[in-house]
Formats: structure tokens, C-alpha cells, sequence
């Protein structure tokens, strides 16, 4: 790659697109579940409405990234194409409120999500292969700020102005985040990784999960995000309103859990970590994300629910870049797309398995043996870690 081909505009442009992409995603995600239930859906349907948001990253993610492995320019009409389909999924929230176009939208904003597999490729080819954990790091900064300011407004916004003004900012970000990416520098594949052979798709399939500790980091990434849309981008505000906080001072909750995460990402961003301290940091992780699971039952005020969900937010803010990171810098690059692909698409079934499960948890138990099952899952990642780390 000639490095001085990407001026610092161009990262400014990029990540300017990356802001929009989850801004629009995540924008009315804190109130989501709140509106589901102020339309009187059952804690069933709510789990299976908000894992639909997996269903299409698992079907697209990893042939996506084998397509375009080898359609290697498609990769940012593909980007700005998610952007597009954000913008229907928008209006759908608009102007039905049915199960049927709410699940149908947020169908299509799982495919929009499916589209980081090419932001996370095209971005990871600005910098060498060494500096992988930063580009992630950086990635996942500009993924956790738009989501912290995007759930920060949320609460406001619709105490202020009602349930669907948050819909249609999702429809003015999905429209800037388009047009900005039709600018994006892309980085010839040829000038990036040289000239590979071409395999047919069954060999792209069987090269990608041969690849070491692979599937182990994707299973410990799906424990990740299905832990993070039980809680924050899940049922947490449900509970909180349970405990008697309101949409205006959900702010307070969703600021303790990003702070922390938004720093534990900057921070990677900036730190080069050795292998082992990376290790140790996942395994920290995990341990405090499950300790913290079963501590928020016992939660009784806003206060000592955010003082949770901040460890919460810590430990997953340092565990999932890590994860991210060590895909990213796997020497594969006749696969990137693909193995990229792959991990994003199956540790896309934690953000369709982890609500819809808990969900039928808390019907069938309550909200307290839910957040248990989140704190099993974190502890199960252990030995899937120690593992990993054997490969």
C-alpha cells in the first residue's frame, strides 16, 4: 500500500461516514424497547423484534465479505448501498407501527449493520497489518461516540417531541451518511495485498473456517454483543423504568455505561499492546462483564444501575475491539473480506440469540433471571478464551 496515497482528509471523510452510519442505527435504540412495550407488545415479541436486528447480519455478513473478496470494488457501493437501505428502514418507523413493518425494518437495518464488514476492510486499508488493533481501535471509537450521542439524545428527544421524531433524525443521518460516502477513498486491492489467485466459493468457504482460533474468537464476540443488546441496547431501559427512571433521565444511565466504553476504545486506539497483556484483558473482561450481570437485579436506584452498567460498559468497550483487532491482523490476505465477514456475521447470532432468548427468560421468570443469563454466558466465554489462546 503507498501510504502516502491517504491524506489525513481522507480518514476525516471516512470516519465522518462511519458517525452517520451508526448515529442513524442507533438513534432511537435507548427508547426502542420502551416503544415497543407503549405499543403493547409482549417481552416475547419485544425479544424477537429486537433480535431481528441479527437475522439479516447473520444471512448477509459472511457471504458478503466473500463476495467481496472477490468483487474486491464492489466493497464501497456495497458501504453506500447500507446507507440507502437505513433510509427505508427509517421511514417503515415512521409510518406503520404494526409487528410485521417493524420487524420488516429492523430486518433492514440489520442489513445496513451487515455493510461494516466493508467499512471495517476499507478502513483497515489505510494502515499496515501492524497497526490493525489501532485502526479497529479508532473504528470502534467512532462506532461507540455516534452510539453514545445518538442514546444520549434519544430520551430527550422523545420526551420532548414524541416517539417518532427519532425515526426520521435515523432518515436525515442515513441521507447525509449516503452522499458522504460517494467521496471515500478506496484503496486499489491490488496495490493493498498484490495479485491472488481467484477461488471458487466453496474453497473461500473451507479456507475461512480452517483459519486458526477463529471460530473461537467469533463465539467469544457473539457472548460480547449478545450481553450488549440484552442490557444497554435491550432490555435495560425496561428495567430502568421498572426502578422508576423515566425517558428524560435515561441520559444519566446511558452516559455511565459509554463514557468508559468510548474510553477503553480510544484508549486501544492509541496503546500498541502485546499479545499477552492482550489476553489477560479479555479474560479481565469477561469475569467483570459476568460479575456485573449478576449484580443489576440487585440494583434498586439510578445510581447504583449506572455504577453497573459502567463496569459493563468498561469491560466490553476493551473485550470486543481486542476481539476485532485479532481479525483484523490474521495474515489471510486473499481473505480478509471473508474471514471479517465471517466473524461479523456469527457473532451477528449473540445480537439475534441473546434478546430473543432473554426475552422469553423474562416472561417466562422475570427481568432478574435474565440479567443472570447474561452473567452465564460471560462466564462461559472462559474457557472458549483459554482455548483460543492454546491455538
Amino acid at each position: 500500500m503507498n501510504s502516502t496515497s491517504i491524506q489525513r482528509r481522507d480518514h476525516v471523510l471516512f470516519l465522518s461516514t462511519v458517525f452517520c452510519f451508526w448515529f442513524a442505527t442507533y438513534i432511537y435504540i435507548p427508547t426502542f424497547s420502551l416503544y415497543l412495550e407503549y405499543k403493547n407488545f409482549s417481552y416475547s415479541a419485544i425479544g424477537i423484534i429486537l433480535g431481528s436486528y441479527g437475522v439479516t447480519q447473520i444471512l448477509l455478513r459472511f457471504p458478503l465479505g466473500i463476495l467481496s473478496d472477490i468483487l474486491h470494488r464492489a466493497r464501497k457501493q456495497l458501504y453506500i448501498g447500507g446507507f440507502a437501505v437505513a433510509i427505508l428502514s427509517g421511514i417503515l418507523l415512521v409510518y406503520f407501527d404494526s409487528f410485521t413493518a417493524i420487524f420488516a425494518a429492523r430486518l433492514m437495518a440489520g442489513i445496513t449493520a451487515s455493510m461494516w464488514v466493508m467499512a471495517t476492510i476499507l478502513y483497515a486499508q489505510y494502515f499496515v497489518r501492524s497497526e490493525s488493533s489501532r485502526a479497529m481501535g479508532t473504528l470502534q471509537f467512532l462506532t461507540v461516540m455516534p452510539q453514545f450521542a445518538s442514546m444520549a439524545l434519544a430520551g430527550l428527544i422523545v420526551q420532548s417531541f414524541g416517539w417518532t421524531l427519532p425515526f426520521w433524525v435515523a432518515v436525515a443521518a442515513s441521507v447525509i451518511g449516503l452522499v458522504l460516502a460517494c467521496f471515500i477513498k478506496v484503496i486499489p486491492q491490488e496495490q493493498y495485498a498484490g495479485r491472488t489467485k481467484r477461488l471458487a466459493i466453496s474453497e473461500y468457504v473451507k479456507q475461512t473456517i480452517k483459519v486458526p482460533s477463529l471460530l473461537q474468537i467469533t463465539a467469544l464476540s457473539m457472548i460480547g454483543h449478545g450481553i450488549l443488546f440484552i442490557t444497554i441496547f435491550g432490555f435495560t431501559p425496561l428495567y430502568a423504568a421498572s426502578i422508576g427512571v423515566n425517558e428524560g433521565t435515561l441520559v444519566w444511565l446511558v452516559t455511565a455505561f459509554f463514557i468508559p466504553h468510548a474510553a477503553a476504545s480510544l484508549g486501544l486506539a492509541f496503546i500498541k499492546l502485546e499479545e499477552t497483556y492482550v489476553n489477560r484483558i479479555l479474560l479481565i473482561s469477561l469475569i467483570g462483564t459476568g460479575a456485573a450481570m449478576f449484580i443489576i437485579p440487585f440494583t434498586t436506584t439510578l445510581i447504583s444501575l449506572s455504577i453497573v452498567h459502567a463496569v459493563i460498559g468498561l469491560t466490553l468497550g476493551l473485550f470486543l475491539p481486542l476481539l476485532l483487532g485479532k481479525v483484523a491482523g490474521l495474515p489471510v490476505d486473499s481473505l480478509r473480506t471473508s474471514v471479517m465477514g465471517f466473524y461479523q456475521s456469527f457473532y451477528a447470532f449473540g445480537i439475534f440469540l441473546g434478546p430473543l432468548v432473554a426475552g422469553a427468560i423474562a416472561e417466562w421468570f422475570g427481568l432478574m433471571e435474565m440479567f443472570w443469563f447474561g452473567g452465564v454466558l460471560a462466564f462461559i466465554g472462559l474457557p472458549l478464551l483459554i482455548y483460543a489462546k492454546k491455538q
